[in-house]
């Protein structure tokens, strides 16, 4: 299988970045694309809206859904997945992209950006994927993609002053772990996929330094790995934390020079939990 036409993907977020890449790249293919977002009007400060993003799909060729509602909220939640089993006949992929940051150490750092994390990035993700599952086990080849890393257990990765957003990232790569385990007998792949190195989005701009996007990859990198797994036989690639560019060497991408925003290879900045440079 090496297209996405006439699947149906269920995306939380999405109106931005990773997800409106990944949403466009499924919609070249004619894909339908129901989209799970609270940004309903412009924000002053990050680009785009769930509005704008659906018109994106449909331009790319795709059809869109865009479902303002909340993935914290269980009957918003259940809400989508029912209109977009509705509108679509059923739904083959869950992407879990939703997610907030917070890198502010843990003395400082207020609980209630704690449990917003915890509520978007875990709960979300876990409650996003628990409803579909229903109609995922009556889909030809279905996936859940989340995008979280790879766990490590280095102290360093919690000495870095961010212990509440690894938390919260490590979380969302369990609900991968456990639902591949739970899954598996039913033929639905659970997967997580992460970037090697920083992605120019807002998220990088306005959390970790705009200097970085200088530095980092476009969201189209994602996008390209994204697609390669969810082509991929639901019942050979289950349980693996991808990252974007092994995705694709394995498919026999060689220059990443195109996913570049500027620089040289070497200068790129390495995302959290990613020890080495190369694929």
């Amino acid at each position: 299988m090496s297209t996405l036409h006439g699947k149906t993907i269920i995306i939380s977020g999405g109106s931005r970045g990773i997800g409106e890449a990944i949403a466009v790249r499924a919609a070249r293919d004619g894909a339908n694309i129901a989209l799970l977002a609270k940004t309903a009007e412009p924000h002053p400060k990050l680009p785009g809206t769930l509005y704008t993003a659906a018109k994106a799909i449909e331009d790319a060729g795709g059809q869109a859904l865009p479902i303002v509602g909340d993935v914290r909220d269980d009957t918003s939640v259940e809400a989508a997945i029912a209109r977009t089993a509705e509108q679509f006949g059923g739904i083959d992929i869950v992407l879990n992209n939703a997610s907030a940051i917070d890198l502010t150490p843990t003395e400082s750092v207020s609980m209630k950006r704690y449990d917003l994390m915890q509520d978007i990035n875990a709960r979300g993700s876990f409650l996003l994927s628990k409803l579909a599952i229903p109609y995922l086990k009556l889909a030809e080849n279905a996936h859940i993609l989340t995008l979280s890393p790879p766990i490590s257990l280095d102290e360093k990765w919690f000495q870095a002053g961010h212990l509440a957003y690894s938390i919260a990232k490590y979380s969302m790569s369990l609900v991968t772990v456990g639902l591949a385990a739970e899954l598996r007998p039913y033929g639905i792949a659970a997967n997580s996929l992460w970037p090697r190195t920083t992605i120019d989005t807002a998220a990088i701009r306005n959390v970790v330094g705009a200097e970085l996007a200088a530095k980092s990859r476009t969201p189209e990198i994602m996008a390209d790995a994204a697609h390669a797994i969810l082509t991929k036989p639901s019942t050979e690639a289950t349980g693996n934390f991808y990252l974007d560019d092994e995705v694709l060497a394995a498919e026999g991408v060689t220059d990443f020079a195109k996913y570049r925003v500027g620089g040289r290879e070497e200068d790129l900045q390495l995302d959290f939990w990613v020890e080495s440079r190369t694929p």
